[in-house]
């Protein structure tokens, strides 16, 4: 079975955690997320300690209770398949700002595993230093990518192992194309059909 493990933060964008997640889910891909805390805290300096996470606040104030906190030593690639990094301008600060995860993508891409950004989470291309390639954001942050990269606004772009997209509004197509590079082609239309995308639509 494959398996992601998908970042989460203060301020991450909501529909870019919850559809990639629940969009895994349904192609049976296993999936965990963990909690970034903002640089400078810690498990045991929150109030009270907490052993496991207490609920993320999204960029739009929704609760979000993920999995585990993140530990760099628990989310190797040798772990999971895919890393997803989501967007919210907040949320992408802290996950782009650290060292960890700027590590792990460079990781992840160097073993030939699968890393998804998407709208401000684009910006962790730049901070782990990937060589110049396609990519896409929310247009937000495109001044500080397109210098760096081959600057794209489709609303999904592949570069080898990482796939970025744009926004909110591209959340499912950028899940769609995870599940058809995790599991194939047939399994994300098996996953598509029950959703009922309108005619003509990315699905």
């Amino acid at each position: 079975m494959p398996s992601a493990i998908i970042l989460i933060a203060d301020g991450t964008e909501e529909m870019e955690f919850t559809i990639p997640y629940d969009t895994l889910v349904r192609a049976g891909v296993s999936c965990t997320s963990a909690y970034v805390l903002a640089e400078g805290a810690s498990a045991k300096t929150l109030n009270p300690p907490y052993t496991t996470p207490s609920f993320a606040s999204g960029s739009h104030g929704i609760n979000i209770l993920p999995d585990t906190f993140f530990s760099p030593q628990a989310a190797t690639p040798d772990k999971y398949d895919l890393l997803i990094i989501p967007g919210g301008a907040r949320g992408a600060k802290t996950l782009s700002e650290s060292s960890p995860v700027q590590h792990l993508v460079r990781e992840y891409l160097e073993r030939g595993k699968f890393v998804g950004m998407i709208c401000a989470g684009s910006l962790t291309a730049l901070t782990a230093g990937l060589p110049k390639q396609p990519l896409t954001s929310h247009p937000s942050v495109k001044k500080q990518l397109e210098k760096d990269f081959e600057y794209s606004e489709e609303p999904v772009v592949v570069s080898g192992n990482l796939v970025t997209s744009r926004g909110p509004g591209t959340a499912f197509p950028f899940a769609l194309t995870l599940v058809e590079l995790l599991c194939g082609k047939e399994k994300r239309e098996h996953v598509a059909a029950p959703m009922m995308f309108p005619r003509g639509t990315f699905a």
